[in-house]
């Protein structure tokens, strides 16, 4: 992936070749977020949602909200290749990308290692993390498949609380409409091109 000229302090993200995960519990707003950050970049750039890739499978679909097993997990992991693969081929042509995902810091081998393997080294993580009331409005307001139990709602939200102290940077967009969100991302991936988290 490109890296930004020596001596830049403040990276232009907008004009920038970008890889990106925005990592966050349900709720957190990471497709929309993710969608809007897309749309209103002056490069092109794609958004990769790990959710819409795994729908794709229709006939034998494994629901995780059925329970998590075998089926499920393999779903998952077929998922995320699919994702990396795609993300690759757009960076390969000069397309940035943004991918949405629901990694736990208590998983870095499947996690954040697997994307890594995934899209590449070049990979910019940043977590959504808004409180639990307020994913758990947001929860209330799906449909289907995508909404999950409040009591899901609320131990997923509280694993993701393992990121603070990671040194990823993390989002708090409890008080943040998706644009103020997308603006507060592209600050916070100037800073990572700067100086890339460890991870």
């Amino acid at each position: 992936m490109p890296s930004p000229p020596p001596g830049t302090a403040q990276a232009d993200t907008g004009a920038t070749t970008l890889a990106v995960l925005l990592i966050g519990p349900a709720g957190a707003g990471k497709t929309s977020v993710a969608k809007f950050w897309a749309e209103h970049r002056r490069v092109p750039t794609a958004h990769i949602s790990l959710d819409d890739v795994r729908e794709w499978v229709c006939s034998g679909f494994a629901d995780p909200q059925s329970g998590w097993n075998d089926h499920s997990e393999a779903q998952y992991r077929l998922a995320r290749r699919t994702c990396g693969f795609a993300a690759r081929n757009f960076l390969a042509n000069g397309i940035s990308c943004i991918l949405d995902d629901a990694v736990f810091p208590d998983r870095p081998v499947v996690g954040l290692g697997g994307w890594k393997r995934h899209v590449g080294p070049g990979l910019l993580p940043v977590v959504l993390l808004p409180g639990l009331e307020i994913v758990l409005e947001r929860n209330a307001e799906r449909s289907g498949n995508r909404r999950l139990t409040d009591e899901e709602v609320a131990r997923i939200h509280g694993r993701m609380a393992g990121w603070y102290g990671s040194g990823l940077p993390i989002i708090d967009n409890s008080q943040l409409d998706v644009p103020a969100t997308a603006r507060v991302l592209d600050d916070v991936l100037a800073r990572s091109i700067a100086s890339p988290p460890q991870w």
